[in-house]
């Protein structure tokens, strides 16, 4: 059986209307289709990939790439998430035990055992322990790269864009441009945006995570052509390791149009409303 026809056979609960359905159904007529199969719904790693694929949506639409997501979690998470992030929630689909992730052999991220622990206080202190970079590689220069900027990537927060929700004062997107100038990822600015994630997912933790376990277990990315091969793939090694290029995790899809990519756009406060 091919990866694609797995997935195809693959029933899962629909946020949009709580159906269980195929999670590729629709998508035939596809001149591509990428499959995402996220970590927990609450994961930072989930809420950044949706936050790019908002910030790319045109993109996305105009290359005719179907996207579906699978996560971890219930249909409350998943219609916070939708809500939140602007994810479509007829695309996500709800996977609570990450029955999905182990068929298809996913990183399942640390998992060491400690004595007189329930499995949910397990999952937390070895997720602590992959936050400090343990069988999580490249995740402490991850959380560096936010707080230093990159000048590989693009700007993250239009000028006139507001981040707010934070325990931080309200930001302008144009304070970062004292931080260093502006057309890139400047010091700062992917932090914030994290920060934001943070806030969101801690004052609705039980609604994002309604099962501790499965905490650390990682996603994958797969890119299908229109004769349903895989032409890309990418399977995360660890926490905030989701793309094969952080500093522009959809370059796999628009390596063609890097340049108009790149440039500034809206960040978080344009997230809302999406078709993908």
């Amino acid at each position: 059986m091919t990866l694609y026809e797995q997935l195809y056979q693959t029933q899962r609960q629909r946020v949009s209307d709580g159906a269980i359905a195929p999670i590729l159904g629709g998508c035939e007529s596809a001149s591509r289709l990428l499959v995402l199969v996220w970590s927990q719904l609450g994961d930072f790693d989930s809420l950044e990939y949706a936050w790019w694929l908002q910030r790319d949506r045109a993109q996305l639409e105009a290359a005719n790439i179907t996207v579906r997501a699978i996560g971890i979690g219930d249909r409350a998470s998943g219609q916070q998430f939708s809500k939140f992030t602007g994810f479509p929630a007829e695309s996500l689909f709800v996977d609570p035990t990450a029955t999905l992730h182990r068929e298809l052999n996913l990183y399942n991220g640390l998992s060491l055992n400690w004595p007189g622990l329930k499995p949910g206080q397990e999952a937390w202190v070895n997720l602590m322990l992959m936050c400090a970079g343990v069988a999580s590689p490249g995740t402490l220069r991850e959380v560096l790269r936010g707080y230093t900027g990159d000048r590989t990537a693009p700007q993250l927060i239009a000028d006139n864009e507001v981040v707010d929700d934070t325990p931080l004062p309200n930001l302008k997107g144009s304070f970062f441009e004292k931080a260093g100038g502006k057309g890139f990822q400047r010091p700062f600015e992917l932090a914030t945006l994290r920060l934001r994630n943070m806030t969101e997912v801690l004052t609705k933790w039980k609604t994002y995570v309604p099962d501790a376990r499965y905490m650390t277990q990682r996603g994958g990315t797969f890119l299908f052509d229109g004769s349903r091969e895989v032409v890309y793939e990418y399977r995360d090694p660890g926490i905030l390791g989701f793309a094969e290029n952080m500093s522009y995790p959809l370059s796999f899809l628009f390596d063609d149009q890097a340049e108009e990519l790149n440039s500034p756009t809206g960040g978080m406060g344009d997230q809302h409303g999406a078709s993908v």
